[in-house]
């Protein structure tokens, strides 16, 4: 599933992203990384979000969120 198809209040797991080089090291250096959790705290139009990463929060457009692979994380805490 991708990024911007996860609902307001959903809690994801990062499997994997396909963005220009430049962009995605600059996402893992703010820490999202493969198997880091992020949590949508609120979304507007066709995959612009703002989500949680880590404790900070942060807005990403669609041509980001349409490109970030995750899975649904269990209701456990995994």
């Amino acid at each position: 599933m991708l990024l911007k198809e996860v609902p307001i209040g959903g809690t994801c797991i990062v499997e994997s992203m396909s963005l220009p080089f430049e962009l995605e090291r600059r996402l893992e250096a703010l820490g999202m990384t493969t198997g880091t959790s992020v949590s949508v705290l609120n979304a507007k139009g066709k995959g612009i979000m703002i989500i949680k990463l880590r404790g900070t929060r942060f807005a990403l457009g669609r041509n980001i969120t349409g490109n970030i692979e995750v899975k649904e994380a269990a209701e456990d805490g995994e």
